[in-house]
């Protein structure tokens, strides 16, 4: 009898209601805008000899690594320099030789005391000198060589192949650029007011809104420079994000960035309830509690914003 007496009382003691206290907190105030993906490095394959593109090896999208050939220059005047220089040492080696030989001889004929010291000793002038001569011509020969080499443009760096300036055919001075090269380190360019140029600084977290990507791109990224010239006024920031790349370069996608910090009342959605299209809570006050109307702003996993109807130092009930 007794134990059925207490189970009902606790049966009958009513529940404490749950109460939130009003505090403020400080959110972020983010903001939408384009970035673009870009490359790190853009990097220029440039001739180094004049002449004609006799062979074009690459196109507009194709992969190379560091040092591939992307086409090759030929200059015509090359080949006829290289033959002369070849003949010229030909030559001259030609005629060392033959002074090698008047050298033994002499040298032969001086054992024997028919001919004077003087005589071998022009000989061996005459084998210094063709010797300097023959690899003089040889050097010479050799820088042509080299020069007919670096009709070669190479890659300088690896990437995807961006544009081809000059086609095959087209006649190219030393210097001309040939192809640009995006090398294969991706990130996302930011323009931003430059009102927000103070608001933000490297290691910010930024949302990607990369769905139109792939799901391979992460959904955040992480400012790694802000650029210090504003031009237009906009300033630029770089931002890395895992798994970019493979993409078009120059293709946009929308962001949100962190541009300021405010002060806000946030609290519980279940401390929220909808009358007559009305938002109310249930303030607890020195005469009871009562229900008051409020303004929702925006809504985030913490809970929902109060823009008008609460101050700090509130104390709401769990209706």
């Amino acid at each position: 009898m007794y134990k059925t007496f207490l189970l009902f009382l606790i049966l009958a003691t009513p529940a404490f209601a749950q109460t939130h206290a009003i505090t403020t907190t400080f959110v972020a105030d983010r903001k939408a805008v384009f970035a673009t993906v870009e490359s790190v490095d853009t990097l220029i394959a440039r001739t180094r000899v004049g002449g004609t593109v006799a062979d074009l090896l690459v196109d507009e999208g194709d992969m190379v690594a560091a040092g591939d050939v992307l086409a090759l220059v030929v200059n015509e005047q090359m080949a006829p320099q290289i033959a002369a220089a070849t003949s010229q040492a030909a030559a001259l080696e030609a005629e060392l030789a033959q002074a090698r030989d008047d050298l033994e001889r002499a040298v032969s004929l001086l054992s024997r005391g028919i001919i004077a010291q003087t005589r071998v000793d022009q000989a061996q002038t005459a084998v210094a000198v063709l010797e300097g001569r023959v690899a003089s011509a040889n050097q010479s020969r050799d820088v042509l060589l080299q020069q007919e080499r670096e009709g070669e443009v190479l890659a300088p760096a690896a990437g995807r192949v961006l544009n081809v300036q000059s086609p095959s055919g087209s006649v190219v001075l030393p210097g001309e650029q040939v192809a640009t090269i995006a090398s294969d380190h991706y990130l996302l360019r930011l323009n931003l007011p430059e009102r927000h140029a103070r608001s933000i600084a490297e290691g910010d977290t930024i949302e990607v809104a990369g769905a139109a990507l792939g799901g391979d791109v992460a959904s955040t990224g992480v400012i790694r420079q802000v650029y210090p010239l504003i031009t237009n006024g906009r300033i630029v920031a770089d931002a890395e994000v895992e798994g970019l790349g493979s993409f078009f370069v120059g293709e946009r996608v929308r962001v949100h960035v962190t541009v300021d910090k405010r002060e806000v009342i946030v609290i519980p959605r279940s401390y929220v309830t909808t009358r007559f299209g009305n938002d109310f809570v249930v303030l607890d006050t020195q005469t009871g509690p009562r229900d008051v109307v409020v303004l929702l702003g925006q809504e985030s996993p913490d809970g929902v914003e109060i823009l008008a109807g609460l101050s700090t130092g509130d104390r709401l009930v769990q209706p």
